[in-house]
């Protein structure tokens, strides 16, 4: 049983003083600028540079696939290289695409921009992921658990700066939001620079050049990953267009839902996530979230028809129900990625495990939209069953990878790691 303690919780997300606290820092303040752009980026499209929706959506799509192509190259990039100095590269060239978005004046221009920045983000996931495991060391899952909440917070402080410059309304407010974004990647690779130089770790002598496709358990996990990256986008997208269109509830509680589901991530990650620490405690949390799933998005279906006091507590009870199996299943996650992956090759394997949660992200829409909601109830309940069924699948692909690991030790946070 989970029981509230916020102060406990708020401190328990700052690390000890050293490379997880310099990572950390770095952490907030990168997902602290992409939250102010992160539902700005549209409307500046629209609004600033005047394409029309349908253009939008048609160039963020390209981004999107296209941006597929930098995981696994540049995750293997910092296994070979170092993960500290290829994440630093890329940051400069995240800061040079938001720079780049002031100066779109059409449709091609946003297209090009939009790719270099979502390649860009692909790439600094596929890198990142490699750091986080050498900063992390032996404890990289529950690590993984603390940066998550502290991803949530700083997307909410960027989020309210977006809302301010929303309100405002003007080409200055928005372009400012950009130049903000910019100036946040400067300042992590500036705080990074901290961190040791960790060397890339030694690699068997055999072995093919590109593990990460030829490792069929991951490649199934990947398959897994990506299916169950959808349910993060059940409160983000299919939830505030049922409350409009199906249900009584107020239109407010859009914005109370999202603040439960936040609020409950930073409080409780972290303490779930050290409960998840094996790979088949990876598969087992990620299982019970797919139960949890089954559930919360049952009950949301549920809600159409109900009063509006009825639907609104209806609403949020179901929300924090899918916030607790988003819990499960974000520690489950964590500790299958960095259990499968062998430690001299994350990069690479976080690249792999990338293209399957975007392929995840890029149907969510679809799906979600398109499919779910033109179902109404049953639409609900089959997409909780949906979650149920493929995460049944969870524990047996863990029992698989487990078997086929290799028995050597992984290195702990301090090795093979210099001071500049």
């Amino acid at each position: 049983m989970l029981k509230l303690n916020p102060a406990r919780a708020l401190t328990a997300l700052v690390p000890e003083p050293g490379p997880r606290r310099v990572y950390a820092l770095s952490m907030l303040i990168n997902t602290f600028g992409f939250g102010l752009i992160m539902a700005a980026t549209a409307l500046y499209a629209t609004r600033v540079v005047h394409l029309s929706t349908g253009q939008v959506g048609l160039a963020m799509t390209i981004a999107g696939l296209v941006g597929l192509l930098a995981a696994i190259p540049i995750g293997d990039l910092a296994d070979r290289r170092g993960p500290r100095e290829t994440v630093r590269v890329v940051m400069l060239v995240q800061c040079l695409a938001a720079v780049c978005y002031l100066f779109i004046r059409n449709f091609a221009g946003f297209v090009v921009v939009a790719t270099v920045d979502m390649l860009s983000i692909n790439a600094a996931l596929a890198a990142d992921g490699a750091l986080l495991r050498r900063v992390g060391g032996q404890d990289a899952a529950a690590f993984r658990a603390r940066t998550q909440a502290i991803v949530n917070v700083g997307i909410s402080l960027g989020a309210v700066g977006c809302g301010v410059a929303v309100q405002i309304d003007t080409p200055d407010a928005y372009r400012a939001l950009f130049i903000v974004n910019a100036l946040t990647f400067l300042a992590g690779f500036v705080i990074l620079k901290r961190l040791p130089r960790y060397e890339p770790l030694p690699k068997p002598q055999a072995g093919p050049r590109w593990g990460a496709l030829t490792d069929k358990p991951f490649v199934a996990y990947t398959a897994l990953a990506g299916a169950m990256f959808i349910q993060y986008f059940v409160i983000i997208f299919m939830l505030p267009l049922w409350i409009l269109d199906h249900t009584h509830a107020p239109r407010w509680s859009i914005s109370l839902f999202l603040l439960i589901n936040t609020i409950l991530i930073v409080l409780f990650q972290v303490r779930v996530g050290r409960n998840v620490k094996t790979i088949r405690q990876g598969g087992a949390a990620v299982r019970r979230a797919g139960m949890i799933f089954l559930l919360s998005c049952s009950a949301m279906g549920l809600a159409a028809g109900l009063p509006g006091w009825a639907a609104l507590l209806l609403l949020a009870g179901a929300v924090a129900l899918h916030t607790y199996g988003e819990l499960w299943h974000s520690s489950g996650s964590f500790a299958l990625d960095f259990g499968l992956a062998p430690a001299h090759a994350q990069g690479q394997y976080q690249g792999l495990a990338g293209i399957g949660t975007g392929a995840g992200q890029a149907a969510a829409p679809v799906l979600l939209i398109g499919v779910g909601l033109s179902l109404g109830r049953a639409g609900w309940i089959g997409l909780g069953a949906c979650f149920a069924l493929i995460s049944l699948t969870a524990p047996a692909i863990a029992r698989w990878g487990e078997r086929t690991r290799p028995a050597a030790p992984q290195p702990s946070n301090p090795e093979h790691a210099t001071a500049d």
